[in-house]
């Protein structure tokens, strides 16, 4: 068993440590909360890294490194800003580098802990949803202008659609638990719409949109507000690298506007809430309009129908292949889960012209 007081005295923190307790409810790493003695020290947050998820994990730290420091800079030069609270700050061990490697081949990182914040994992409200496009929006905004070369590509393809449509179809090709068959509606809904959903990755190929650096988890709870509920900090930084802003706004639209579970088993009750879809969408473009591409906000409501599909469709195939990769809770539970993605993109097809127009409205 790991002994944490030691494991702790690796990073240059200040103050005297009086305890070492679990933290938060993440599934991918493992969290802690460093509480010191004294009242004008910072507690912290110490985690152990997943390398089995992310296996090139110096890569993935020099990222978080280079996001960090330049936010921070950014704040440290806006009057009124508190960059503790407004941006994860990382403390460097002691041999200089942002994450301790220790004898067992784990890896840790230290962040100051930001007190008094709380998060949703519901987005139920416009003004919500509007503090989640205002608050991924800042973040996009704030890093447009990082500087030196790309970030390291930390999960490969992760958003590539063609990539993912290609190991669909050597999949059903394999079929190896024989599940080929139980999918022929899924799999003609998931082929009619390739083409369309080809289309930012075209647009990128063709050098029409930019690469950006995107944070590829921009779930509603990765947002940290204050107590009366105002936008504080993003977090979870772990997947921020090269993409598409298209990448980040889907997915915030994805998880946001959904009226249903991801993996409902009632399907009527999947639909897409466009009161949500409008608050979210006013909040990040009043952050970024000034930073996107007239090419990019045109294809930004595209973006909302690419990842519900592009999330069914790892569902989707992880059920052909055997529930390899997302853990189930019952033998069909990735295919309800597929069902459930493709509900809430029939949902965005019926509205799409009132998600474009919110969208150009908002530009």
């Amino acid at each position: 068993m790991t002994d944490l007081n030691n494991l702790i005295s690796n990073f240059r923190i200040a103050g005297t440590v009086s305890s070492i307790a679990p933290y938060g409810s993440g599934h991918i790493n493992d969290t802690y909360r460093v509480c010191t003695i004294e009242p004008d020290q910072f507690d912290y947050i110490l985690q152990r890294i997943n390398h089995k998820i992310f296996k090139n994990v110096p890569a993935l730290m020099e990222n978080i490194e280079r996001v960090t420091k330049h936010i921070r800079i950014k704040l440290e030069n806006t009057p009124g800003a508190d960059p503790n609270r407004e941006g994860l700050t990382l403390i460097m061990a002691n041999d200089g580098k942002s994450y301790y490697h220790d004898a067992e081949g784990n890896f840790w990182r230290v962040y100051i802990f930001i007190s008094d914040n709380q998060s949703y994992d519901i987005v139920d409200s416009p003004e919500k949803a509007y503090m989640g496009g205002q608050m991924f929006g800042k973040f996009q905004a704030m890093i447009a202008d990082l500087p030196g070369g790309p970030l390291n590509e930390t999960i490969p393809n992760f958003h590539n659609i063609e990539w993912r449509l290609e190991t669909f179809r050597t999949t059903l090709e394999r079929d190896p638990v024989g599940r080929a068959g139980l999918v022929k509606g899924e799999t003609e809904f998931v082929l009619e719409r390739a083409f369309e959903m080809g289309t930012i990755l075209r647009l990128g190929r063709e050098g029409k949109i930019p690469s950006r650096i995107t944070h590829n988890d921009t779930k509603f709870n990765n947002v940290l507000l204050t107590s009366e509920d105002k936008g504080l900090c993003v977090i979870d930084l772990d997947t921020v690298m090269p993409g598409y802003v298209h990448y980040d706004f889907g997915d915030s639209i994805r998880t946001s506007t959904n009226t249903g579970a991801e993996d409902d088993p009632d399907l009527t009750k999947v639909e897409m809430d466009i009161r949500l879809f409008e608050g979210y969408t006013k909040g990040f473009l009043e952050e970024t309009r000034k930073t996107l591409t007239p090419v990019e906000l045109d294809n930004l409501a595209l973006a909302g129908k690419l990842l519900p599909y592009m999330i069914g469709l790892r569902f989707l195939t992880d059920y052909v292949d055997g529930d390899n990769y997302f853990k189930v809770k019952h033998a069909h539970h990735n295919l309800q889960r597929a069902r459930a993605q493709f509900k809430l993109l029939r949902s965005m097809e019926g509205q799409f012209g009132e998600m474009r127009e919110i969208v150009t409205r908002e530009s």
